[in-house]
C-alpha cells in the first residue's frame, strides 16, 4: 500500500538511516519504555524496536498509517489511533517514559507547551527527544538578548534543560520540507521556581511580548498595580525591553503575580 503523506496533518516522514540511527542513539532505549508520537511509515519505530524497549506506545492521528503500522509491527507496539493534543500520556505507563517524536510541525509547539504546562511536581516523562522545523527549534533554545527570545523559549526552558543535537536536511525527509529541521532533546530540570498555576506564566509573557519593542515599564504596570516597587524587589531595570530580562525574571514576575 503506497501512502501519500497529508499536507493537512503536517506529514514529512523521515528516510535517512544516517539520521534515524544518530535519534536512536542518543539515550538508552533497552528495556525502556518508549513513546512514539507520530510514527508514520514506522521507519523510526523499527530502529526502536530493534534496540529492545520494555514496551512501546504508538500514537498516531492517521487511521491509514496506523493500520500499516500494524501490519508491519504486529503485537510489538501498543497502539493509538489519537490526537496527541487530546490524549494523557500520563497515564500510559507506571514506569517514566522515553518520548519521540518527529512532531508535525503545524502543531509541534502546542504539543511541547501543553507538555511542560501540565505536568504538576511529578514528570511523567525522563527524556524528550524531538525533532522541530530549525526556526521553531531556535526559538525554543534561544537565550534572552537574542531576536528568537520570546514567550516558547521562556515556557520551554521552565522545567526542562534543552540540547540541540543537529539540524537537518529537507534531503532526509519524504516528502521533502521546505525548510531546515532541528533535533532537540529535553531533560526535565530538578529544581524550578514553582508556580501555582502555568497559565500565569503564559499570561505574563503574553503581557510583556505583544509589546516586544516597547520599554518594559508600560506591560509591568498593566501586570501591577505597584509596578515600580516589583521592579525595585527584582532588581529589574524600566528601561529594558521584554527580550532583555532572564528566563528566572519571567518566573519570578509570575510569582508575585500570583502572591497578589
Amino acid at each position: 500500500m503506497i501512502l501519500k503523506a497529508k499536507k493537512s496533518l503536517g506529514q514529512n516522514f523521515l528516510i535517512d538511516r544516517n539520521i534515524l540511527e544518530l535519534i536512536t542513539n542518543c539515550t538508552e532505549i533497552n528495556n525502556k519504555s518508549i513513546l512514539e508520537v507520530g510514527p508514520g511509515t514506522g521507519n523510526l519505530t523499527q530502529e526502536i524496536i530493534k534496540k529492545n524497549p520494555k514496551e512501546i506506545f504508538l500514537i498516531e492521528k492517521d487511521t491509514n498509517l496506523l493500520n500499516l503500522l500494524k501490519d508491519k509491527f504486529k503485537d510489538k507496539a501498543i497502539y493509538y489511533n489519537q490526537d496527541i493534543l487530546n490524549f494523557s500520556e500520563e497515564k500510559l505507563s507506571k514506569n517514566k517514559i522515553t518520548v519521540f517524536g518527529n512532531l508535525p510541525y503545524n502543531i509541534s509547539t502546542e504539543i511541547l507547551t501543553k507538555w511542560i504546562i501540565n505536568i504538576n511536581t511529578e514528570f511523567w516523562f525522563d527524556k524528550l527527544i524531538l525533532m522541530f522545523q530549525k526556526e521553531v527549534a531556535d526559538r525554543i533554545i534561544s537565550e534572552n538578548d537574542g531576536s528568537n527570545y520570546g514567550r516558547l523559549s521562556i515556557i520551554s526552558n521552565w522545567k526542562l534543560k534543552i540540547e540541540k543535537i543537529t539540524d537537518i536536511k529537507p534531503n532526509s525527509f519524504k516528502p521533502k520540507p521546505k525548510v531546515d529541521s532541528s533535533l532537540l532533546i529535553f531533560t526535565p530540570k530538578e529544581n524550578f521556581i514553582k508556580l501555582d498555576n502555568p497559565k500565569n506564566l503564559e499570561k505574563v509573557t503574553r503581557v510583556f511580548f505583544n509589546q516586544r519593542r516597547k520599554k518594559i515599564k508600560k506591560p509591568l504596570s498593566q501586570l501591577f498595580k505597584n509596578y515600580e516597587k516589583i521592579a525595585k524587589k527584582l532588581n529589574i531595570n524600566l528601561d529594558l525591553r521584554p527580550q532583555n530580562l532572564s528566563f528566572d525574571t519571567y518566573y519570578l514576575l509570575t510569582k508575585e503575580l500570583e502572591n497578589l
